[in-house]
């Protein structure tokens, strides 16, 4: 009860069930990963087929973000929340009774449809509610909050794995996405002025999101960083568990480390962000990624060491960059804020999905296959910096 007072105090209630919505996706991928080496085993199927329910989760998550954001434009937050949420709850519940990789494949379907609502609204309820510096210190306190899931839910899993079944994750992600539910039913409509506007409005709201240079130039060049974290979500259970030989347990408590960075990144980042701007922040975190991607091609450190040091230092400067990041980009739109937050995580978690799926392939050396990933994005995300950084300053 003290530590739930706390937070109460810390952090008000909307901002809580913020968090929680936009958590949904590392909830539903992170405490799950624990368990992938274990349903390989049990279903006697490649590591690449069990890696296709974390794939399909985000390409189907990436596509109903598309659709979520227009009609939370044009009928309110709430509605589009509900049935997402409701979605993933039954998802969660089909996932646990999975007999198979196929049912699996299904289940995971369905729980990218419903993460997608929380995910693609969250951004538009932030911008309904919040206008500039105000609202990157509330996504700055949302990335605190989430950070704490890819931390707790990889340990989590492993100990219900151990003492329990891989099926109780999915019951308890089923047991926070109707927590998530009650907390949307009595949330109070964020939007003021709903979009009359019919389908062909909606596309319309895509096309002038296409020819506004500066947030699709700017959404780009900072999607590109989630190259290597997304790979390495991807595939981190198969190093640990097949590669180093530990088990699901010590699996979480490796990945909870790596985590830790989520937490530690935007405390470091709100302040700093109080002497200095955020176009002079950002390079550093890209410097950063890309010399930590750089380690990982160094046989310097022993294993797991030479994996998991890089790696933390790479997720601190991920997560430095991206809340602030996330506001910059929303800063270039004035209007279709829902469209805008939709298509930014679309493409975001699209190439991310792309990354996971292209790392699950048999590659010889998979820490040296990850630096490379990582070099090379983080290279382009500092050459389009370049090019876009002045155009940001002067408004063009």
């Amino acid at each position: 009860m003290h530590i739930i007072h706390h937070l109460s105090n810390r952090f008000p209630p909307l901002i809580l069930l913020l968090a929680l919505l936009s958590a949904f996706p590392p909830l539903a991928t992170d405490m799950y990963l624990p368990a992938l080496p274990l349903l390989q085993r049990e279903w006697q199927v490649p590591l690449v087929t069990i890696n296709l329910t974390l794939v399909i989760f985000f390409m189907t998550y990436c596509a109903f973000l598309l659709i979520y954001g227009p009609l939370s434009d044009r009928y309110g937050r709430r509605p589009p929340l509900l049935v997402g949420v409701g979605v993933f709850i039954v998802a969660c519940l089909g996932c646990a009774l999975a007999q198979n990789a196929g049912m699996m494949v299904l289940g995971r379907f369905l729980q990218g449809a419903g993460a997608a609502a929380a995910s693609a609204i969250v951004f538009a309820i932030c911008k309904d509610r919040f206008a500039g510096p105000q609202r990157q210190r509330i996504f700055i306190q949302i990335g605190v909050i989430v950070a704490a899931a890819p931390m707790i839910a990889p340990v989590l899993g492993g100990w219900i794995i151990e003492l329990l079944s891989w099926r109780w994750i999915f019951l308890l992600q089923a047991l926070l996405g109707t927590l998530a539910l009650i907390g949307v039913w009595r949330m109070d409509e964020s939007l003021q002025e709903r979009s009359p506007a019919g389908y062909r409005e909606v596309g319309m709201s895509y096309l002038r999101l296409l020819r506004n240079g500066r947030y699709i130039s700017l959404m780009l060049t900072l999607s590109l960083t989630g190259i290597p974290v997304f790979a390495f979500i991807g595939g981190s259970a198969d190093l640990y568990i097949t590669q180093f030989g530990y088990d699901e347990r010590q699996f979480g408590y490796f990945f909870g480390f790596n985590a830790l960075a989520f937490v530690l990144a935007p405390l470091t980042f709100s302040k700093l962000a109080r002497r200095y701007a955020t176009l002079q922040l950002l390079p550093f975190g890209f410097m950063g990624m890309l010399c930590a991607s750089l380690l990982l091609l160094l046989p310097i450190l022993p294993p797991p060491w030479g994996l998991t040091l890089p790696m933390f230092f790479l997720t601190f400067s991920f997560s430095f960059c991206r809340p602030p990041g996330n506001n910059l980009i929303l800063e270039q739109v004035d209007r279709d804020s829902g469209a805008a937050s939709s298509l930014m995580v679309f493409v975001f978690f699209s190439i991310g999905a792309l990354s996971m799926w292209f790392f699950s392939f048999e590659w010889g050396d998979k820490i040296a296959m990850l630096g490379q990933m990582g070099a090379i994005s983080i290279a382009c995300t500092l050459g389009l910096w370049q090019v876009i950084k002045g155009r940001l300053r002067t408004g063009t």
